[in-house]
C-alpha cells in the first residue's frame, strides 16, 4: 500500500471516528506532561515510510510518523541527513515541526519546522490540504510549529537535507567565565563549523563543543556502551565520532538522564547491553514509574518533596549570561545543555513560536527534578523558570509541563493569530485547544 492508499484509507477512519476530541495513536512519544488517553486515539503508526532522498536537490520526502533514526539511517545511504536532527532517535519528523525540535546544526539552519518545503496535513473533518509558504495555505504552513496537532496532523513533508562526510572530529574548549563562553558560542556560530553545542557542568565550568565534518579519521570512539559521551567531554580536547554515532551521542545516556535509572553504573550497563541503552528504554522505565507512582511513594516516606523541572527555553544570547546566573541561584539542576540557534533563514513569521530574526538564540536545556524538605505550590520552580524567560524576550517548549495563566499564554503563543487558524482550519473543534492541551492536560 503506497502513501495515497494509506492517506485514503486514515481519511475514511477519520470520518468514521466518533470520539471526543481526535488524538493520534502512535508508536513513540517525545512528551513530559500529562496526557488524555482516556479514550482511542487514530491509528497513524502505518505512516513510517520514508519516500525518497534526493541529492541533487538536497531534498528529503518522508511521511510524518517517521522516526528520526531511520529518516537519517535513510539519508545516510545518500550521503545526507536531514538538516536538522533532534537528539534522540524516537523523535519523529512530523512531531519535532509541530512540537519543536533543536540540536546542534541549528545555528546554521534554524530548528526542524524552519528547513520544511512543504507538508500534507489532515484537518479534524478529514480532509487533506498541502502547504506551502507560498500557497494558500501559507498561514497553516507556518502556523503548525508548536501547535502540537491542535491544527491538524502532518502526514507528508517535504525537508531539506545537506551532505555529509563520513566523520565528525569534535573540538572541546573549557570556559571559567560564563561571558567568555557565550562570546566564543557567538564568534563560532560566525565561523565555519558544521555544528556547535556545549555543556555547563556547573559555575564555572562551561564547555564548547565544535564540530566539523571530515573525509578520514585517526581514530573513532564509541559512546554507545560502556563509554559516556557527556562524560568524556571534560577528558580530551578532542575526538573523533562516525558521523551516525555523532548524531545520536546524546542518546545513549539521554544526555545524562541515565544517571537517574543507575545506567551509568558499569555493571548495568554490561547487564542491559548496548541495544537497551537508549533513551527508548528509559522513557519506557520513567512512564512506568509514573503510572506506578514508586517514587512519589518514596518522597512522601522520607518527607522529600520533589518538583520535575524538565524544560527547554530559548533566550537571546546578550541576556543568556543573566538567565544562567538565575538558573544557578534559583534552580541550580546540573548539567545544563547549551544549543544556539539562528532564524534569520526563515520562510516567514511562525506565530505560536515568535523568535526574533535579528540575533542569536540560546537554548538551555534541563532535565532533572528538584528535591528539598519544604513544601512549594505545585509548579513553584517551573513557574519561576517561566516568568524569567519572559523577562529575558525568550520562549519556552511546550513538551513538557507548563504553568502559565491562559492570558499569559494567549499572548506568547499565537493569541488572535492561533484562534483565526483554529476558525479557519477546526471550526467544529474536531482537535483539542493549545492551552487545554499543553497546560491543563486535557
Amino acid at each position: 500500500m503506497g502513501y495515497p492508499q494509506r492517506l485514503e484509507h486514515l481519511r475514511q477512519r477519520l470520518r468514521a471516528y466518533t470520539g471526543p476530541n481526535i488524538r493520534l495513536d502512535k508508536a513513540t512519544s517525545n512528551l513530559f506532561r500529562n496526557r488524555d488517553t482516556s479514550h482511542s486515539g487514530l491509528d497513524v503508526r502505518n505512516f513510517q515510510h520514508v519516500l525518497s532522498v534526493d541529492p541533487a536537490t538536497r531534498s528529503i520526502e518522508t511521511e510524518g510518523m517517521v522516526t528520526y533514526e531511520d529518516l537519517t539511517d535513510a539519508a545516510l545511504e545518500y550521503g545526507m541527513m536531514p538538516a536538522v536532527v533532534p537528539q534522540l532517535k524516537s523523535i519523529t519528523i512530523g512531531g519535532a515541526v509541530g512540537g519543536i525540535g533543536i540540536e546542534s546544526s541549528s545555528f546554521r539552519y534554524g530548528l526542524p519546522h524552519e528547513t520544511v518545503h512543504e507538508m500534507d496535513v489532515l484537518l479534524g473533518n478529514g480532509d487533506v490540504i498541502t502547504c506551502r509558504p507560498d500557497n494558500e495555505y501559507r498561514d497553516l504552513f507556518l502556523g503548525l510549529a508548536n501547535s502540537y496537532g491542535t491544527l491538524g496532523y502532518i502526514l507528508r513533508l517535504e525537508i531539506e537535507g545537506i551532505p555529509v562526510k563520513p566523520y565528525v572530529r569534535l573540538t572541546y574548549i573549557h570556559y571559567t567565565s560564563a561571558q567568555d563562553f557565550f562570546k566564543a558560542v557567538d564568534e563560532s556560530c560566525r565561523g565555519s563549523y558544521d555544528f556547535v553545542d556545549g555543556v555547563v557542568f556547573a559555575p564555572g565550568d562551561h564547555y564548547l563543543v565544535l564540530g566539523e565534518f571530515c573525509d578520514e579519521a585517526p581514530y573513532t570512539s564509541d559512546y554507545t556502551y560502556l563509554d559516556i559521551f557527556y562524560c568524556s567531554i571534560r577528558s580530551r580536547s578532542e575526538d573523533y565520532l562516525s558521523v551516525r554515532d555523532y548524531l545520536w551521542r546524546w542518546d545513549t545516556d539521554w544526555f545524562w538522564c541515565s544517571k537517574n535509572l543507575f545506567a551509568q553504573n558499569p555493571l548495568i550497563r554490561r547487564v542491559l547491553g548496548r541495544k537497551r541503552l537508549n533513551s527508548i528504554t528509559y522513557q519506557k522505565v520513567m512512564r512506568w514509574n509514573t503510572r506506578a507512582g514508586l517514587t512519589r511513594q518514596l518522597n512522601r516516606l522520607t518527607g522529600i518533596h520533589r518538583e520535575s523541572v524538565i524544560q527547554d527555553v530559548d533566550i537571546p544570547i546578550e541576556n543568556a549570561p543573566e538567565f544562567l546566573q538565575f538558573f544557578d541561584q534559583e534552580i541550580g539542576i546540573r548539567p545544563v545543555w547549551i544549543c544556539p540557534a539562528r532564524h534569520d533563514g526563515a520562510r516567514g513569521a511562525y506565530p505560536l513560536f515568535p523568535m526574533r530574526k535579528d540575533t542569536l538564540y540560546i537554548n538551555f536545556g534541563f532535565w532533572d527534578g528538584i528535591r528539598s524538605q519544604q513544601a512549594y505550590p505545585t509548579g513553584h520552580f517551573n513557574r519561576l523558570i517561566e516568568e524569567k524567560v519572559a523577562e529575558l524576550g525568550g520562549i519556552k517548549s511546550l513538551y513538557s509541563e507548563s504553568f502559565y495563566p491562559r492570558e499569559e499564554f494567549s499572548e506568547i503563543f499565537g493569541g488572535d493569530e492561533y484562534q483565526a487558524l483554529k476558525a479557519k482550519y477546526d471550526p467544529d473543534n474536531k482537535l483539542k485547544d493549545l492551552y487545554q492541551k499543553c497546560v491543563l492536560g486535557h
